[in-house]
């Protein structure tokens, strides 16, 4: 790596440690270590950043949290390998499908529900008038007791009345749309980002300050067009990849 190109930015917003934990983490599944399977040693990483060593191990510290690396006595900073869950996006998304038996147990839990007028964006979404009522669920999903994903979730209220009920009995939106009388649904539309993981995250995910999350804003509709649901949902960024399908 050229140190040119490693150099951080000191007066960015971002703290060191974090800039340097974002380069190693992006090093590590770019396969850049993969000859040693080790992160390089701490002066190394020092002379590489442009930092202190107390900066670079700051910055181990909060990947060996995440469950990234592990310091091992005499032999240096292994790379833990963990296998990502690949979650397929399609026309027909669906959460426990598209899991399928990469996980034995999957569960969907209902965080909080609540009822709120439509913002202009979320109108724009859900083609409702603004201050329209809608149902909000606070979601959190589990594979193999595992936190894999954080949603926000909107429904109009008028057509779907006791959907949270539904969800908190089922832990599944497709149970709970057909438990509602919406028998199906499609997918029209998955906007993909990365950010820096929010408190929230951190605490429903599990993860460590530092960690970045796919966030992914969902748009679905019924069989004729009509939106039926607008979510955003946060998953860990080194636990599920997307797969996008034709």
């Amino acid at each position: 790596m050229d140190m040119q190109e490693a150099a951080v930015r000191r007066q960015n917003g971002v703290a060191l440690w974090r800039q340097i934990a974002d380069r190693i983490r992006t090093a590590i599944a770019g396969g850049d270590y993969d000859d040693t399977g080790k992160v390089p040693p701490e002066m190394v990483l020092a002379a590489q950043f442009g930092v202190n060593r107390h900066t670079v191990r700051s910055a181990l510290a909060a990947l060996a949290q995440e469950g990234i690396v592990q310091a091992m006595q005499g032999r240096g900073t292994l790379i833990l390998r963990k296998e990502r869950l690949n979650f397929p996006i399609s026309r027909r998304t669906r959460f426990s499908q598209g899991i399928g038996d990469q996980a034995r147990e999957k569960e969907g839990i209902l965080l909080a529900s609540s009822d709120e007028a439509a913002t202009v964006d979320l109108a724009a979404r859900l083609k409702l008038p603004v201050g329209a009522r809608l149902i909000r669920l606070e979601t959190l999903r589990k594979a193999d007791r595992r936190p894999v994903s954080r949603a926000t979730t909107w429904f109009p209220a008028d057509r779907f009345a006791g959907i949270a009920d539904a969800y908190q009995d089922s832990g599944s939106i497709t149970a709970a749309f057909a438990a509602v009388g919406l028998p199906d649904y499609v997918r029209a539309s998955t906007e993909i980002t990365a950010v820096h993981a929010d408190n929230d995250d951190l605490s429903s995910l599990e993860l460590s300050p530092g960690a970045i999350v796919l966030v992914t804003r969902a748009l679905n509709v019924d069989p004729d067009g009509v939106p039926v649901q607008y979510a955003v949902s946060r998953f860990p960024a080194d636990a599920v990849q997307f797969t996008i399908e034709n």
